[in-house]
């Protein structure tokens, strides 16, 4: 299997919606960002499943020089290795991928967050900095993209947040920020326990309603110069959107399910956003 098989596989099988926002890019960017999305994957597992905090630690240290070994190095994993052929032709910073890593490292150190602000320096890591190097490989030509590709990849992280409150209760995670919950009155407790209540549901509506606002912040920003180059970015949001309306049609019953979309209505949804421009 080659690098890029591997990358291929492990992005398909991971059914996420980002999958459908490659299938209709030119060869070269479709292997580039499905090779930085199975890095994402792979360094998000070794958070998700390993038990001993010490051996996730230890194995993000190894990704850490992984990703050093890009740059004029040799690569070990097929992740990587194609990822370094991304990075030549599409000039991805090695900072930045870097700080992926360290996203993934405030998961190892910290289980709540006191602020938004705290909140959103974790969503930049994990998610803005990635929206960043997926701009790069579609391209640009105009600067203000990358506000574009910060606010959404916000927005994702954000809409992410609101579908797994429940699934990362279980797993002792809050990621909703502690001074939120003292102003809609739900205790850490009420979340752990999936205490549905009214102020649940307000809080979570005040979840959303910020989420929309970025992704409403997102596409104002971006210059029409560069939607055409950047319809996978629009055609995630089209994806996530539909989500989150989803969510809120369920009265956003997050703490005891897990909203989703079929494959078919993602694909739908891509080939129609996509079709449009």
């Amino acid at each position: 299997m080659t690098p890029d098989e591997y990358c291929q596989e492990k992005a398909a099988r991971s059914g996420s919606s980002f999958y459908y926002s490659f299938l209709f890019l030119p060869q070269n960017r479709r292997r580039a960002i499905t090779a930085l999305y199975a890095f994402c994957r792979e360094v998000d597992d070794v958070v998700d499943e390993c038990q001993d905090p010490q051996v996730a630690a230890t194995k993000l240290a190894w990704w850490r020089h992984e990703l050093a070994r890009i740059d004029g190095g040799q690569p070990q994993h097929p992740v990587t290795q194609a990822l370094q052929a991304a990075s030549a032709e599409f000039n991805l910073p090695q900072e930045q991928l870097q700080e992926i890593v360290d996203g993934m490292e405030m998961d190892l150190q910290q289980s709540r967050y006191l602020d938004f602000k705290a909140l959103s320096l974790y969503c930049y890591r994990v998610a803005s900095v990635v929206g960043l190097l997926a701009a790069e490989i579609f391209g640009y030509q105009d600067r203000r993209t990358q506000k574009y590709a910060h606010d959404l990849g916000l927005a994702f992280q954000l809409t992410n947040i609101i579908r797994d409150v429940g699934e990362d209760a279980r797993m002792g995670r809050i990621y909703l920020p502690i001074d939120e919950l003292q102003r809609f009155e739900v205790t850490a407790a009420d979340i752990l326990n999936a205490r549905h209540s009214d102020n649940f549901r307000r809080l979570m509506d005040f979840q959303v309603e910020r989420a929309e606002s970025y992704y409403a912040q997102a596409i104002d920003a971006l210059p029409a110069a560069d939607r055409r180059a950047q319809r996978p970015g629009l055609v995630m949001a089209a994806i996530y959107r539909t989500l989150l309306d989803e969510i809120k049609r369920d009265g956003c019953r997050v703490l005891s399910q897990r909203t989703s979309l079929t494959p078919i209505r993602k694909l739908w949804i891509a080939w129609r956003t996509w079709v449009r421009g």
